[in-house]
């Protein structure tokens, strides 16, 4: 099932969402869930450690990362390190809870250790690694996790996670893959801003090269995706109440 969760701000997104996820965790005994970089999960991550959520709450909750750049985790670029300093450092959860993408290591061999670790930590369901939550945001060209629509074919590989290459930097990065994506329990979209509004209107009306985008090809199959977008990103949509479907 999709749904579609719009707000007047970027702020307001961050506000929904947290919100969200709040009402996860409170509701969970444990809560796996695959965390996203950029600017709008950051103004969530904020927003989440304001909520001043207990250290119970804490404590059943996992964090892992849906994509990480190939740096160290100190690096500017670290998807870590932005989560660490908007969210990890003001919050009271256990360190073996959180489980990061070792992005200074050989990506290669990152990527499969990193299946490995999802593989042991995350409740199996019908034989794949099942996220309670995976959290996604999406780039003006349509990517999503570290799929880039020129290399969209890493969204069926049979791996959990991949080495992507950025298409103008080259920066390699370790993405997990749609067949775990699509697994999930959860997904959520974070998008926000005018640049995204092109794509998004395409995605969701299924209009225009709308297939050629990897984040058009988030349907989890056995669980529900929300879009929490802001009225900026979401003004090409031709009817936001008729695609809450």
């Amino acid at each position: 099932m999709m749904r579609l969760n719009i707000s007047s701000t970027k702020q307001n997104t961050a506000e929904n969402f947290t919100d969200y996820l709040v009402e996860l965790i409170k509701k969970n005994d444990n809560l796996h869930v695959a965390l996203s970089g950029g600017s709008t999960p950051k103004i969530v991550f904020d927003e989440l450690a304001s909520r001043n959520l207990p250290k119970s709450g804490w404590e059943k909750v996992h964090f892992y990362w849906g994509d990480e750049r190939c740096v160290p985790p100190d690096d500017a670029e670290s998807n870590y390190k932005m989560t660490d300093e908007h969210l990890l450092s003001k919050i009271e959860i256990p360190e073996e809870n959180v489980h990061r993408i070792r992005g200074e290591e050989d990506p290669k061999q990152e990527a499969e250790r990193y299946s490995r670790v999802l593989k042991e930590n995350i409740p199996e369901v019908d034989g794949l690694p099942r996220f309670d939550l995976i959290i996604l945001g999406m780039g003006d060209d349509g990517h999503t996790a570290s799929i880039f629509p020129y290399e969209i074919g890493l969204w069926n590989a049979d791996q959990f996670c991949e080495v992507a290459e950025h298409p103008n930097s080259g920066q390699k990065r370790v993405t997990i893959t749609g067949r775990i994506i699509n697994h999930a329990a959860n997904v959520a979209f974070l998008v926000t801003g005018e640049g995204k509004a092109e794509k998004v209107g395409q995605i969701i009306d299924k209009t225009g090269d709308y297939k050629a985008y990897p984040a058009s090809l988030v349907e989890p199959y056995k669980g529900n995706l929300i879009w929490f977008l802001d009225e900026a990103a979401a003004q090409n949509i031709t009817d936001p109440k008729g695609s809450q479907i």
